[in-house]
């Protein structure tokens, strides 16, 4: 009986781990940068040769290991604040003490710049980097309106630069004109990523209101107003229309334009919906439509060239 209370705490901490690192975001994270590799990043490259470049490996699974390290440090500097705004979440995540929190932490981002610097020193000399602007967010940044906000996006995107320069490092300003239309491309997806993470934070500010304010947060809502929040998310909301004019008029995205759509139509009914929200469950719902566009998204990218599949499909019955 003893014994077996034993392994049920045990599973407990496990899946309070499991929670704290989100481990249900690592497998979209990784699959997300593959995905943006073989159809937006280097398309002209074969997949299987993207998929067997070790050096990419290296870095795509540096990258999820310093996230999930991320989840953790953020976790152990919001713990009062996550009691107030995910009073369940917290209680589980508090299965797990702070102190084994940050041997996990400090054991993940060693094996991450391990990874890296297997890969190269200019991956070491980023990751490293990147380790140590995500835990000054943590510490001290994300108390502050905009630039908590702006930070917090900007390194949602980082791991996708990785690979970007993975690719295109060598290149010479010679080459680099070669590839103009091809960086518009990139650059446009970067932005309708950036906008659609820059208004899930500021919707996460005025879903954790309470919990910020008890905690001397100094977000948007906070020090202006849901009011003010409220009209700098629809103005972002509408900035993903050029973005995507670019995706879809200028350039081909083959089949990825039906998801632009719908994206387009279901943030319409987002901005209409924000103006009627004023409680905690209204803008948790925002947030999870935002999450979802994101996360299909993801899955989405593979309509860019869907013949990349089915070729794939081909080669796999071959073997």
């Amino acid at each position: 009986m003893a014994l077996s209370r034993k392994y049920k705490l045990l599973l407990m901490k496990i899946v309070s781990l499991f929670s704290v690192v989100r481990g249900y975001n690592i497998p979209i994270i990784i699959l997300a940068q593959y995905l943006s590799a073989i159809f937006i990043l280097a398309p002209e490259k074969r997949a299987i040769a993207i998929l067997l470049d070790f050096n990419l490996f290296l870095l795509v699974f540096a990258s999820a290991i310093t996230i999930a390290s991320g989840y953790i440090i953020n976790n152990f500097y919001d713990s009062q604040k996550d009691l107030i705004n995910r009073p369940n979440k917290s209680m589980l995540d508090r299965l797990v003490s702070q102190s084994t929190k940050l041997k996990v932490y400090f054991a993940l981002n060693f094996l991450a710049v391990l990874l890296a610097i297997f890969a190269s020193w200019q991956a070491f000399i980023f990751f490293s980097g990147y380790i140590f602007l995500i835990w000054f967010y943590s510490h001290k940044i994300k108390k502050y309106a905009v630039v908590g906000n702006l930070t917090a996006t900007v390194m949602a995107v980082i791991p996708f630069f990785a690979i970007l320069l993975h690719y295109y490092y060598n290149l010479s300003f010679e080459e680099i004109e070669n590839y103009k239309g091809h960086f518009a491309v990139i650059f446009a997806h970067a932005c309708f990523l950036f906008l659609l993470l820059l208004i899930r934070e500021m919707i996460k500010d005025l879903e954790n209101l309470k919990g910020d304010l008890a905690n001397d947060y100094q977000t948007i809502p906070i020090r202006f107003g849901e009011t003010v929040s409220k009209k700098i998310i629809t103005v972002l909301t509408l900035l993903t229309i050029f973005p995507v004019y670019v995706l879809v008029d200028i350039y081909d995205v083959g089949y990825m334009d039906i998801y632009f759509y719908c994206c387009f139509i279901i943030l319409i009914f987002f901005i209409l919906y924000l103006w009627k929200s004023n409680k905690k469950e209204q803008y948790l719902l925002l947030h999870n439509v935002l999450k979802f566009l994101i996360v299909a998204g993801v899955f989405c990218i593979v309509l860019i060239n869907p013949s990349v599949l089915w070729n794939g499909k081909k080669l796999l019955l071959l073997l």
